[in-house]
């Protein structure tokens, strides 16, 4: 039996670009993805997939220290970039609200 692909959702879309963006203009904020990572590191009960992301972002660190490239891998249409954007709490902190 074949699982269904779920299509992201415009509201996903939209919130991942605005953090690419944001990203690249303030290349600083990696620092919170990292504090983020190692915060739900720390947890001691996560989903295997938060986990999963959790283990795939620690690769793209280890890959590469360039924004631009960071940035390319999460909006990569591949494994490691669908499953970088599952979970919109990686990127807690990035955008400041303003509400």
């Amino acid at each position: 039996m074949k699982r269904r692909v779920k299509a992201e959702s415009k509201q996903q879309q939209a919130f991942i670009n605005q953090v690419i963006n944001e990203l690249k203009s303030n290349p600083g904020k990696l620092d919170i993805i990292r504090e983020n990572l190692s915060y739900y590191r720390e947890q001691q009960f996560l989903k295997r997939g938060f986990l999963l992301a959790i283990e795939r972002f620690d690769w793209v660190f280890e890959a590469s220290n360039d924004v631009e490239q960071i940035c390319a891998q999460i909006l990569a249409n591949d494994y490691i970039g669908k499953r970088l954007r599952r979970y919109p709490l990686l990127y807690k902190g990035v955008l400041e609200r303003t509400y």
